[in-house]
């Protein structure tokens, strides 16, 4: 088993192995290229970003800066969007679902070190797989830890520091992060009457436009 093999299945490897140095090269090149990218070169960046990672749906939006550890370790699904200063450290694998948001300095962080100093200071660590479910809304300065599974139709409170998995269908917050409700089908109504008078207000708006 090579290092990168044993990396890939979480267990202990060193970090200073010739392929897995060539791998974090390549994605090194590539974020510098992504970072150094203007607005109006949005096709460009969606090139770069399939070719970084292991796989992504055909709509990606991510705000530069963006930092990952390999990229290729990453699968994202459908209509995914980062806003600035995402981290994703993808020693194991990292897979996100269809329809997440992360907002701005969201961290996904697989690896872990030894906590004895002098086997740390040896460069042997490992790494736990992440998971994001479908329709996903991370809030703004979230960090997720190594091994958690975050469930589908989850809010993430900005400032969270996940530490364990948190199930489908609810709003979760703080240090460490805790599931603080469900999401209800109360909410479903009061985001449903926000959502009818945003269409309302755009309809009479587009109406003005064409009689103007």
């Amino acid at each position: 088993m090579t290092e990168k093999e044993r990396m890939l299945s979480g267990l202990p490897y060193c970090d200073l192995d010739p392929e897995l140095l060539h791998d974090k090269a390549r994605s090194r090149q590539l974020t510098r290229l992504f970072n150094s990218t203007t607005e109006e070169q949005l096709d460009y960046r969606t090139e770069l970003l399939k070719q970084l990672f292991g796989s992504v749906g055909e709509h990606i939006c991510i705000e530069p800066p963006f930092r990952c550890d390999y990229g290729c370790n990453t699968y994202i699904g459908e209509g995914f969007y980062a806003n600035f200063d995402c981290i994703i450290l993808d020693v194991a694998p990292v897979h996100i679902g269809n329809d997440v948001l992360f907002g701005p300095r969201t961290c996904i962080f697989t690896p872990w070190h030894p906590i004895d100093a002098e086997i740390r200071n040896k460069r042997i660590e490992g790494g736990r797989a992440v998971t994001i479910g479908d329709n996903v809304w991370i809030g703004g300065n979230v960090t997720i830890n190594p091994g958690v599974t975050i469930g589908s139709n989850v809010v993430i409170g900005s400032g969270s520091v996940v530490t364990r998995d948190i199930p489908d269908n609810v709003v979760a917050v703080g240090n460490p992060c805790r599931v603080m409700r469900p999401i209800t089908d109360e909410d479903k109504r009061y985001w449903t009457e926000v959502y009818e008078e945003y269409r309302s207000f755009r309809a009479k708006a587009d109406k003005k436009a064409e009689e103007d």
